[in-house]
């Protein structure tokens, strides 16, 4: 099967300690991920951008029964342990290892580390949820022992519904993530300045 390539950017993977995956949305791209980081606390981070077939990662909902999403949902799982394989290979402990994801990326990107839990670097979703019709339990496993996980998201949002955000966050919790829930009203499908800042506190050690 075609796999996209993976887009770097920030501190050569070679002499970097830390590095941070970037998931676009549906639409999106790599490069457009990427440019998100000139507002994130990451000047010394290695920045992974895996690029979606044709700017989707999977055809219909998040909400959709998981194999409705077939075959592209595994690819996009693929992708995203190819590049956190990627920054391991380069010896980059994965508590030092970061993932952010915007929308259909931030579905992705919780979907990847429920599947994987371990404690990594932080994980930031910005207007996302755990992926299916309903959560299946028995497809995530392992341990965050404690890894930072930020969830912003809008009420009401026209993708995301609030519901299946908050569910998300105690299935995050209850494998031993610390969690960060804010939920905006009427905030619209976007990522704010006060996300951001929130992300860079949290997860970067960014003073606020």
């Amino acid at each position: 099967m075609h796999q996209e390539p993976i887009h770097t950017a920030g501190q050569p993977l070679a002499t970097a300690t830390k590095a941070l995956v970037l998931l676009h949305g549906r639409g999106g791209s790599a490069a457009d991920i990427l440019s998100l980081a000139r507002h994130l606390a990451v000047p010394d981070f290695a920045l992974l951008a895996p690029q979606a077939t044709q700017h989707t990662w999977y055809p219909y909902s998040f909400l959709a029964p998981p194999a409705h999403n077939e075959p592209g949902l595994s690819a996009a799982l693929s992708a995203v342990g190819r590049a956190v394989a990627e920054a391991r290979q380069h010896d980059i402990p994965l508590e030092n290892i970061y993932l952010l994801g915007f929308s259909q990326g931030a579905c992705l990107t919780l979907e990847y580390v429920a599947r994987h839990a371990a404690r990594y670097g932080g994980v930031a979703a910005f207007t996302g949820g755990l992926i299916g019709d309903q959560l299946y339990l028995e497809n995530y496993a392992g341990d965050f022992a404690g890894t930072p996980i930020y969830l912003g998201s809008s009420d009401p949002d026209p993708h995301v519904p609030a519901g299946r955000v908050r569910a998300s966050t105690q299935v995050l919790r209850g494998l031993g993530a610390a969690v960060t829930e804010q939920i905006y009203p009427h905030m619209g499908h976007t990522i704010t300045p006060a996300e951001i800042s929130e992300v860079n506190r949290l997860l970067f050690g960014a003073a606020s």
